[in-house]
């Protein structure tokens, strides 16, 4: 069944919810993407926790936690594991963003193992979502196939494990396994910017605190991204104004209507 895709009216309200609220959200990500990913989230309203300390993160209580596997070494495995156990305690909702899953094997056994802790949302790119459910990876951190073609594997997953499925790329699949949407927002000097689909997993993460419906969360959180761009591209000399635009127009959108146009 495929599932409507938000109208400006309804993000901005989740929006003016955020910046009400201000949710905590720890990331443990990567140090490449760690700048980006805490700007995006101040910019919607949210506060960033980036503890990695094995002792911090077993007693903190974020409202969601996000957990990137780029740039995995054996103690941030440790650490992610310690954080999922954590959160599942707590009922807490959490995203798995498994980046360069199938591509390199640590990687992928460490996705696999967290997937069985029931994520909340699984966001990655069309070769990650392949992989985890059983077909084969891409190169690195980039996806070697369409969006989507991983749409039917990406709803298999999600049926299998519970999870919200976002596949993200040039344009994005969000699925529960029973309800699809497709979104179709966004730039292609996106794809330039170093980090920014870490940064769209935590913007996930975010709605996440404010949207009970996980299939609306991620589509919200992916059309917000996307219109961001857009909105920025339209003033942007390359990838680099675009992500200081992007920061930007996140920061205005709710404050004003979304326009789309």
């Amino acid at each position: 069944m495929m599932f409507p895709s938000p109208d400006p009216d309804h993000l901005g309200t989740m929006l003016a919810a955020l910046r009400a609220q201000r949710p905590l959200v720890h990331c443990l990500t990567n140090q490449v993407a760690a700048n980006l990913t805490a700007n995006t989230l101040l910019c919607i309203g949210a506060s960033p926790l980036m503890a990695e300390a094995d002792d911090e993160v077993a007693i903190l209580s974020p409202d969601v936690l996000l957990i990137n596997l780029g740039m995995q070494t054996p103690a941030r495995m440790r650490t992610a594991e310690i954080a999922v156990a954590a959160a599942c305690r707590r009922s807490t909702s959490w995203v798995l963003d498994p980046v360069a899953a199938g591509a390199l094997p640590s990687r992928t056994t460490l996705a696999l193992e967290l997937i069985t802790s029931r994520p909340t949302v699984i966001k990655g790119n069309a070769s990650e979502v392949i992989a985890l459910a059983g077909g084969k990876g891409g190169r690195g951190t980039d996806a070697t196939v369409p969006t989507l073609e991983a749409q039917a594997l990406g709803e298999a997953l999600a049926r299998h494990t519970g999870a919200v499925i976002a596949i993200t790329g040039p344009e994005d699949v969000v699925t529960d396994g029973q309800r699809t949407t497709i979104v179709r927002h966004g730039h292609p000097m996106m794809a330039q910017i170093s980090g920014l689909g870490c940064a769209a997993g935590a913007l996930i993460a975010a709605c996440l605190t404010v949207e009970t419906d996980a299939m609306l969360a991620a589509t919200k959180a992916l059309t917000l991204l996307g219109w961001a761009a857009e909105r920025a591209a339209l003033q942007a000399a390359g990838p680099g104004s675009l992500q200081v635009g992007l920061l930007d127009e996140l920061t205005r959108i709710g404050s004003e209507r979304v326009r789309t146009s």
